[in-house]
């Protein structure tokens, strides 16, 4: 079965009508011939026979004259010979066709029908020459690069039906294409013009098995530069973490260069050349890039089936964001029914990275929920778990475009949150965003299981200053941050507000006894023997919670300094007060300097030295500190 519309002429089905058939060349083109069986004269019979024995006579000289059995039209191509008389040629070719279908009609043994197949076939072998020769000799000229340049810039669009590359538009054109251009406009433009001949001569066949077989080549060659290589499973599971990041970098950019260069110029092409049949020019152009287009589409979907780890789930949105990208151009390129894997395998490819993308995400939540580390962080310090698990959903945040689209694609499984726990940001619609819903949870499992933490220290202050040097953190992270405009300025505000309380409690539980052992200066006056009991005291307990905290950490400059003013404001100006209403009454006394340690300027200097993690001493002391729940 050939792959033409129009079939080679059979001696054994004549046509009951007659097409018009004469060319313009004719003084009587437009005269039309009745059913070739009953003539409506016979004036117009015998002149439509002089006409057809002109036709196969004017196809003879030239057709034969350009047979390949010529030593000299064997190695000569006739378009780049003459241009003018490949037209001719081309056109007799034509009228020799017609001729045929009209003697078929009237008398199928005839003698003429036999010589016009036998020129036919003679024709057919020399355009199949010089089709091969044009296709051939142009390869750089009609690479896809160049092809799909010459469409962006306006040249030729797909299933643009103009004769590109025509001899009037290239004058027209003038100097505004460059030789390469112009060498390609007319190779296209031959090769259509042969095409079309081919097809309707019913040579179809012959025509496409010549393309199809250079151009899939060219097509191979062109992935093989790119660097396009047939992975299966097995290869990617031996890769090492290096050696698969690479070569998914590089298939992010070949795969765009393949899809707007590559393929895009090949559909340009086989549309153009063989624009005279929609199933040949779907045929061929499928035959020629389906089996490339679906091993390069592939990749991600084998990239997917990897081994899953935390890290990789940024590659895998890459991956992602590059095909969803590239997906309109695929349909649009690959839009031929027949070709409907190409885009199955494209869905395919992304469904699997979005599958992934999910199950790393619930992993990595189920990985902070079972951390299991027993060791209390020397000085209530920020934690390893706290640092790694904000700088990984920061890095998150910057892809929240490709993980709205994942979602959206692939809704995750669990995003619920406490009504009161999130407020904004909210979409049009009014709801939270599935993204940032995520990541907040994300980070509710972080609050609690630094929640669990926290109970490891013995010493009920240093776990409130662990609490707020974790969560002072994690808002930080979040104010300067991506993931400030997905959660929220509220969010921000309400666990800024929750570090405070944090720091309070820390500030209660640490300097209690400190703040107890002072009496109200504008009480009743007590003895002499009180007043040096209460400074005994006051230095006792102000140096055993200088000796702990100075070994206590506040890594953030800010914090610190927070934490060392808002202590002082609450201890300096008591003692100040206490210090000048009794140590006057006390001048007598021996040893006075043992008894009255500080001076009230003394106790900023010394807090001035905590929470620098300087001393070897950490606290110890048995105290409990209630649970508060893991919900900042």
């Amino acid at each position: 079965m050939l792959l033409t519309d129009s079939p080679k002429v059979s001696t054994h089905s004549p046509r009951k009508e007659m097409p018009q058939f004469l060319s313009s060349r004719t003084s009587i083109s437009s005269y039309s011939f009745a059913s070739p069986r009953t003539p409506s004269s016979p004036i117009q019979y015998s002149f439509s026979e002089s006409m057809i024995e002109e036709n196969i006579e004017n196809a003879e000289s030239i057709i034969t004259k350009w047979n390949l059995n010529s030593s000299f039209t064997k190695v000569i191509s006739i378009f780049n010979h003459d241009r003018k008389e490949a037209k001719e040629f081309l056109t007799r070719v034509e009228d020799l066709r017609q001729a045929m279908h009209f003697l078929v009609a009237q008398n199928s043994s005839s003698s003429k029908l036999a010589l016009a197949q036998k020129l036919m076939h003679m024709a057919m072998k020399r355009l199949e020459k010089e089709f091969y020769q044009i296709l051939s000799a142009n390869i750089d000229q009609l690479d896809p690069d160049s092809v799909s340049s010459r469409s962006s810039d306006g040249t030729s669009t797909i299933d643009d039906g103009d004769d590109v590359g025509s001899e009037e538009e290239l004058k027209l054109a003038g100097e505004s294409i460059t030789k390469v251009e112009r060498v390609s406009a007319l190779a296209m433009s031959d090769l259509r013009s042969i095409a079309d001949c081919m097809i309707s001569s019913g040579y179809g066949k012959e025509c496409v098995k010549i393309y199809e077989l250079l151009r899939k080549s060219t097509v191979d060659e062109g992935l093989y530069q790119l660097g396009v290589e047939r992975y299966r499973s097995s290869h990617i599971h031996k890769m090492n973490w290096e050696a698969l990041e690479h070569v998914c970098q590089h298939w992010m950019s070949t795969v765009k260069i393949a899809m707007k260069t590559l393929f895009t110029g090949e559909r340009i092409l086989s549309d153009h050349v063989f624009s005279a049949s929609n199933p040949i020019r779907e045929s061929c152009f499928s035959d020629i890039t389906k089996e490339g287009a679906r091993n390069l589409l592939r990749f991600p979907e084998l990239v997917a089936k990897h081994k899953k780890s935390s890290e990789r789930i940024f590659l895998l949105m890459e991956l992602y964001q590059v095909l969803f990208d590239l997906y309109p151009e695929i349909e649009s390129i690959f839009s031929f029914e027949s070709m409907s894997a190409i885009k199955i395998q494209a869905l395919s490819s992304l469904q699997r990275l979005g599958e992934s993308v999910r199950s790393i995400l619930s992993e990595f939540e189920s990985t902070i929920q079972k951390d299991s580390s027993k060791t209390s962080i020397a000085g209530g310090g920020i934690h390893p778990l706290t640092r790694e698990t904000m700088t990984y959903i920061s890095s998150l945040a910057d892809y929240s475009g490709i993980l709205s689209e994942i979602f959206t694609a692939h809704p995750p499984k669990t995003t619920q949150l406490p009504e009161s726990y999130f407020d904004s940001p909210a979409s049009e619609n009014g709801s939270v965003p599935t993204v940032s819903l995520h990541l907040a949870r994300l980070i509710l499992v972080l609050f609690c299981k630094l929640d669990s933490k926290a109970e490891l220290y013995k010493d009920a202050s240093l776990s409130y200053l662990f609490l707020t040097n974790n969560l002072h953190f994690i808002v930080e992270q979040v104010r300067s941050s991506h993931l400030k405009d997905l959660l929220g300025d509220d969010w921000v505000s309400k666990h800024a507000k929750k570090v405070r309380q944090y720091g309070l409690s820390y500030e209660s539980m640490a300097w209690t006894k400190v703040f107890s052992t002072l009496t109200d200066p504008v009480s009743p006056a007590i003895p002499p023997e009180a007043a040096i009991d209460c400074f005994r005291r006051f230095s006792a307990a102000f140096e055993e919670a200088y000796r702990k905290q100075t070994s206590w950490i506040v890594e953030d400059r800010k914090l610190r300094d927070e934490l060392k003013v808002s202590i002082a404001k609450k201890i300096v100006p008591v003692y100040r007060e206490f210090y000048d209403a009794y140590l006057p009454m006390l001048s007598g006394e021996k040893n006075l300097e043992l008894l009255v340690r500080f001076g009230p300027d003394d106790l900023g200097n010394h807090l001035s030295d905590l929470f620098h993690g300087t001393s070897s001493s950490s606290g110890s002391s048995s105290s409990s500190r209630n649970s508060r729940g893991c919900m900042p």
